[in-house]
């Protein structure tokens, strides 16, 4: 029988304007602790946040989700927080904070692959 894997995810959001509290889902970020699995997928729905709030800096955005995407590989190019241990990186990539990139909750399931698992999240819940 094959093994399943434990994982956790959650949701990248960017929310162009704090106080209106309106969000675009951008991304996932998924982890298996025992795999030592850590990956973010983003794509920027760049005329969807336009509509929310024309004057957003998308350059920024694109700039930090790229931000999000070395932590979540780890290595010099991601700074001193991509150096972390997977786990510890996923939950700084997963804390709860008040900017305009924002990750939901994680949330927790089983995969027998966890690639097409990442697959399967991006497509039904950003694209």
């Amino acid at each position: 029988m094959p093994e399943m894997h434990l994982y956790e995810y959650a949701i990248i959001r960017v929310v162009p304007k704090i106080e209106r509290e309106e969000f675009i889902n951008v991304g996932i970020v998924l982890f298996s602790k025992k795999e030592n699995f850590l990956e973010v997928r983003y794509h920027l729905h760049a005329e969807k946040i336009q509509l929310l709030s024309p004057e957003t800096d998308l350059e920024q955005i694109r700039e930090n989700l790229l931000s999000f995407e070395k932590i979540a590989k780890g290595g010099t190019d991601g700074g001193r927080i991509a150096e972390m241990d997977t786990a510890s990186r996923f939950r700084w990539l997963t804390a709860v904070r008040s900017s305009c990139i924002q990750t939901t909750r994680p949330h927790s399931g089983l995969s027998l692959d966890l690639n097409i698992t990442l697959d399967k999240l991006f497509h039904d819940l950003v694209i």
